[in-house]
């Protein structure tokens, strides 16, 4: 196992922030897994498991133990009958090749998460949801290593803790779970209406009548690379922000002053609100803050950029004059998406 010293976090998070990290190293396989944590143990170290940075906000502190970077890759399929289908792959493969592989296969199921940043892994964590579709629905099970049973163990989807961006390994279980790799249960055939709006609104507006897993991904690809920054160009961790979830009433108090007020229904009597509209009410629609050297992106108020931050502590600091103005405007408190290291 090769481990390097003294390494700048920066490299590890798509939005270039983040101190030193003490000490890192890359994991091609399962059994790594192992020998890490135990290199860790033996030095009395914090350990912490990665994938390609993009849903990572790392402190200005750095992290004062092993950083492991999850590498390990593999992508096989299980075909349980015409219709039903599984894929079984490692936690560090990138997640979009594993949606474009799927959906040249023709499966349905995980066509919506295109385009999204990072590695398979990550995933489950934060639950990954976009234009209708959720990790979850999808996931059949988790092999990760349990620090606690300190042996691999396989999860059941169901088992997850699964919630609205959140999962198990999230909140409750956080640092427990070393995830190593996932199974999903992909379907033969097409999409099926009803399609989320903003995609309903391309198939109308390219005329696309055909619904296949190639036509939702193309236009998912499409909505996304026009109004989201690619990170390997702009750094950025996409969405900041999860959309506020709020009881009916709120949402009502609200709809009487503000109109229109764009929502979604999210069952058990909550409305589910636009953070990126929010935030652009709240004045900060296409802001450069010569402050922190921070600024949304001008198409996606969601999306933090960062154009001239040399700290965290200025990408925290935009934050919470976001946080404020909506908290003061709208009195809703918006949670972050990407995780804080160390937490």
């Amino acid at each position: 196992m090769k481990v390097s010293e003294n390494v700048s976090l920066a490299d590890f998070s798509t939005m270039g922030l983040g101190g030193r990290a003490s000490y890192l190293t890359e994991i091609t396989s399962r059994m790594e897994v192992i020998t890490a944590l135990d290199w860790a143990r033996a030095r009395r170290l914090p350990s912490v498991m990665i994938g390609g940075g993009s849903n990572i906000v790392w402190s200005d502190a750095g992290f004062q133990g092993l950083v492991m970077v999850n590498k390990i890759t593999s992508y096989e399929v299980f075909q349980e009958d015409d219709t039903n289908f599984y894929l079984t792959i490692g936690a560090g493969e990138p997640w979009d090749g594993v949606v474009e592989r799927s959906v040249s296969a023709g499966l349905t199921g995980i066509e919506a998460l295109s385009l999204i940043p990072g590695t398979a892994g990550a995933t489950p964590i934060q639950n990954v949801g976009a234009y209708g579709q959720e990790i979850s629905q999808s996931l059949t099970t988790v092999e990760a290593f349990d620090t606690q049973a300190k042996d691999f163990v396989t999860l059941a989807g169901a088992d997850c803790g699964f919630s609205y961006r959140s999962s198990r390994f999230k909140t409750t279980d956080r640092g427990r779970f070393y995830i190593t790799g996932l199974t999903l249960h992909l379907m033969k055939g097409n999409p099926l209406p009803p399609f989320y709006g903003a995609v309903q609104a391309y198939f109308e507006e390219h005329g696309v009548t055909d619904y296949t897993p190639a036509a939702l991904r193309e236009a998912v690809v499409a909505i996304r690379s026009a109004k989201l920054p690619d990170p390997a160009v702009v750094r950025n961790t996409g969405s900041f922000f999860a959309n506020p979830l709020v009881s009916e009433p709120k949402y009502a108090e609200l709809a009487q002053s503000y109109e229109p007020l764009p929502h979604w229904a999210a069952g058990e009597n909550k409305v589910k609100l636009s953070a990126a509209w929010l935030i652009a009410e709240a004045g900060f629609k296409d802001y450069h803050d010569a402050e922190t050297g921070m600024a949304t992106w001008p198409k996606q108020s969601l999306v933090l950029i960062n154009e001239k931050a040399r700290r965290t502590a200025d990408l925290l600091a935009f934050k919470k004059k976001i946080v404020d103005a909506v908290q003061a405007k709208f009195g809703i408190t918006l949670e972050q998406e990407p995780e804080m290291l160390p937490g």
